[in-house]
């Protein structure tokens, strides 16, 4: 099964120890958006994309779930 983005940034948000408020500060949102975005509810602008690729330092189509290889 291929991984969403909506799992991809959790699990990098996880793996690096951060909450949803740090990550949505980052983005300039609120956490109640950001929580929407990990959970499907909402879809992710794409500037937040680039921001959070460029971020944890992974590409975007692993973020996107295209590639494995971060």
């Amino acid at each position: 099964m291929e991984k969403t983005y909506h799992i991809r940034i959790r699990e990098l948000r996880e793996d690096h120890d951060l909450s949803q408020a740090k990550i949505a500060e980052l983005l300039g949102t609120s956490q109640q958006m950001y929580s929407r975005y990990e959970t499907g509810e909402h879809e992710m602008p794409i500037l937040h994309l680039i921001t959070l690729a460029k971020f944890y330092r992974v590409s975007a189509d692993y973020i996107l779930g295209l590639s494995n290889r971060k």
